[in-house]
């Protein structure tokens, strides 16, 4: 029996590394609408993907439109609920401040990123949204997931635009 809710066991490394593949797809995808390569998926407490998002800022003139605010809308749609107690969010690129703290309001178990942000993450860098102790949820995270490949993209499309 699989569990489910908080405490559920993580997903296996191919489970994540299949997520982290489809991030990366969506990310690649932002760049076609002008918007910052970023993907993020959501895997139910089961592993299934129940929520995916790219950066969709320039396409919809929206500045809450990042891939993981949109990974979570389309989650809790599909699971019925807010609550994304067991999740696991998989993110190409250190979620900010605003993307942060969706996450601990959502009650995500956990984040699995690909590459830091040194300007603006807020799950470990720059500031630590998702441990912070004072809040009434805290985040697992787990850095360095196809980070090379996260950062290459990354540094791609801003070495075009500079």
């Amino acid at each position: 029996m699989t569990a489910t809710g908080p405490g559920a066991a993580p997903p296996t490394d191919a489970v994540l590394d299949d997520a982290m593949r489809l991030a990366l797809e969506l990310a690649r995808e932002a760049v076609g609408d002008g918007d910052v390569p970023v993907g993020a998926v959501v895997l139910a407490p089961d592993g299934s993907v129940v929520g995916r998002g790219r950066n969709r800022r320039e396409a919809d003139g929206d500045p809450t439109a990042h891939a993981e605010i949109l990974a979570l809308r389309e989650a809790a749609a599909a699971l019925g609920t807010w609550r994304l107690e067991g999740c696991t969010l998989v993110v190409t690129l250190e979620p900010c401040t605003m993307c942060a703290g969706a996450i601990v309001l959502a009650r995500v178990e956990r984040v699995v990123l690909g590459a830091w942000d040194p300007k603006a993450g807020a799950t470990g860098s720059v500031r630590d949204v998702v441990r912070d102790s004072r809040l009434n949820h805290r985040v697992e995270v787990v850095a360095g997931l196809r980070g090379e490949e996260s950062a290459r993209l990354l540094r791609e499309f801003f070495g075009e635009r500079r």
